[in-house]
């Protein structure tokens, strides 16, 4: 059978994105009664990290060591890719030693070329353009405490970047609306905008206009990683798309707030809120172990 990669949210079928949120569901609930289940006993992660991270990290190899399987953590300084070798040779070479590979970098076209290249499975754990791994784990939060997020309306207020990006993705695979309220020129891309429906992805100017009777709220940090000699231009841009106790009214009575983190209390979301009892980016970022033990134990054995 053909090797499945997760580069992208559209790598996945709908009907498979809904199965993996529920199986990591069910991973959580078997973590948190104690019971011992390692379906990857004797397997091998390679993780490359181009890019720093913390829950990334600790998620991935904690979840192979749940799984009874072992990972392996790869900087630019451990790996001849931060000596100049080809990325087609690591991933020839690598894919040879280890079982499955996730790689966490910066340009989204070298990602792509080390898949078209490995023998194994190549998690996308984050490049400039997607961040799928975060959305598996944001769609299983709302799940355990809304249902079903079919249908809902979700905002995102701030930068129309990578995680932008993949909620696009997973509005159009899931059928949710989607607001995106973004400053002038910081708009997600074109490309994959025109990738969902028009009905089912709105752009707005308008934070509060975004924010109405939505079901989740959503944001990320001004500037990301890399993007630190623009913060003052961002804050500039983005200083009336915090969210904050007046956008979090706009929206449903219920609605959740949501953060991939770290976040940047008093810029992009006020501590009351990030604190407060309609966040749950807590079970967010715990939600990244158990959504990524359903992928990796679903692309090595649904091949």
């Amino acid at each position: 059978m053909a090797i499945r990669h997760f580069l992208t949210l559209f790598d996945l079928s709908s009907d498979d994105l809904q199965k993996l949120v529920y199986r990591g569901i069910e991973l959580k609930a078997k973590q948190r009664a104690g019971e011992i289940y390692q379906p990857l006993k004797n397997k091998v992660l390679g993780m490359v990290f181009e890019k720093s991270s913390t829950r990334t990290r600790v998620s991935f190899e904690a979840g192979m060591a749940q799984f009874g399987g072992h990972a392996i953590f790869l900087s630019p300084r451990d790996t001849q890719l931060g000596r100049g070798e080809p990325i087609e040779d690591t991933a020839r070479v690598l894919s040879r030693m280890v079982d499955i590979i996730m790689i966490r970098t910066y340009e989204h076209e070298k990602l792509e070329r080390f898949a078209s290249y490995s023998l194994v499975p190549v998690i996308n754990a984050l490049t400039d353009l997607h961040h799928p791994c975060q959305l598996l784990a944001d769609i299983q939060t709302f799940v355990e405490h809304r249902g079903d997020i079919q249908g809902k309306t979700v905002a995102w207020l701030g930068d129309g970047n990578n995680m932008c990006h993949s909620y696009i993705h997973a509005a159009q695979q899931l059928q949710f609306k989607l607001r995106i309220a973004s400053p002038r020129g910081y708009e997600p891309l074109q490309e994959v905008l025109s990738q969902a429906q028009p009905d089912i992805v709105t752009l707005c100017n308008n934070p509060m206009e975004a924010a109405r009777d939505a079901d989740l709220i959503v944001t990320d940090v001004w500037s990301s990683m890399g993007q630190e000699q623009q913060q003052k231009q961002r804050e500039a841009a983005f200083k009336n798309y915090q969210v904050n106790r007046k956008i979090m009214a706009a929206a449903k009575a219920d609605a959740l707030f949501m953060h991939c983190l770290p976040a940047h209390r008093g810029e992009e979301v006020a501590a009351d809120v990030i604190d407060g009892e309609q966040s749950v980016v807590w079970d967010e970022a715990e939600n990244r172990l158990h959504s990524q033990k359903a992928l990796l134990e679903f692309l090595l054995y649904s091949r």
